[in-house]
Formats: structure tokens, C-alpha cells, sequence
């Protein structure tokens, strides 16, 4: 009879899944296989937010900022780390952590991204101009989906 995995592993293995935005993760070691999955619920429920976002978009690039090359190529692109809902200010009503022609320097918080109930501030992964935001602010982003553009 296989051991039992402790409350810890699953526990790791469902903290792993917030964290990469995956939506399931299954190891086997031996004889034992542990699967751990999150229910489809909590991601239909960010779907109706992206619905308003669509109805009326806040313009993202303009015809001055519009890029030479494909956002994802651009080496100032800031990749989204996680699949979440992006806020572009610190919470409703305030201004937003920044702007097109603000600099900022590394490390600074930029935006935030929620994902499972859980703010997570993206901070700049280098020193620089903001030249192009590529979102809305509470639009549902993707893992790797370029952000902004910091130059």
C-alpha cells in the first residue's frame, strides 16, 4: 500500500498553481500519483470582466505610440508573470502607478496583477521610460503577455 502524500505536499503543489497560473498539476513518484487541480469556476468568473473592458477599451496605443517592432519581441517588453486580472492603480479611484512618458526605476511597483484572491505587485524589471501600455486597467491578462514597454 502506497504512503499517503502529507497535507504539506498538496498544500506546495496548490501554492505552485497560483503561482504559475497553471490549472492543474500532476506528479508520480513510484506508485502514487497526486493530482491537484483547480475547478474551471474560478476562471469563468473573470471571463464577464473582460466584457466591458471590450465594450469600451481605453485607447492603448496611439498613433505616436505605436511600436516599430511587435510588442512581444521588444527587448523593454514587461511579460506578465502569472494569468490574472491587471490593475493599473493602487485600488479604485486613485491614480495609476504610471503612465506613458513616466520614468521609472527598477523594482518599482508598476501594476498589480490579482490572481486567486491575491494582489501581486509587478514591479519594473528595469530602469526607464514607459513607452507604450499595452493594457486596460482590470483587463484579464495571460502568463507571458506583454505588458508595457520600458525603454
Amino acid at each position: 500500500m502506497a504512503k499517503l502524500p502529507s497535507n504539506k505536499t498538496i498544500k506546495d503543489l496548490a501554492e505552485l498553481l497560483g503561482e504559475t497560473g497553471l490549472t492543474e498539476i500532476e506528479i508520480e513518484t513510484g506508485d502514487m500519483r497526486i493530482k491537484v487541480a483547480r475547478q474551471g469556476t474560478a476562471v469563468s468568473a473573470v471571463v464577464p470582466a473582460a466584457a466591458p473592458v471590450a465594450a469600451a477599451p481605453e485607447p492603448a496605443l496611439t498613433p505616436e505610440t505605436v511600436p516599430d517592432t511587435a510588442p512581444a519581441d521588444h527587448p523593454g517588453g514587461v511579460k506578465s508573470p502569472m494569468v490574472g486580472t491587471a490593475y493599473l492603480a493602487p485600488e479604485p479611484g486613485a491614480g495609476n502607478f504610471v503612465k506613458v512618458g513616466d520614468t521609472v526605476n527598477e523594482g518599482q511597483t508598476i501594476l498589480i496583477i490579482e490572481a486567486m484572491k491575491t494582489m501581486n505587485p509587478i514591479g519594473a524589471p528595469k530602469s526607464g521610460k514607459v513607452t507604450q501600455i499595452l493594457i486596460s486597467n482590470e483587463q484579464p491578462v495571460e502568463f507571458d503577455e506583454v505588458l508595457m514597454i520600458i525603454e
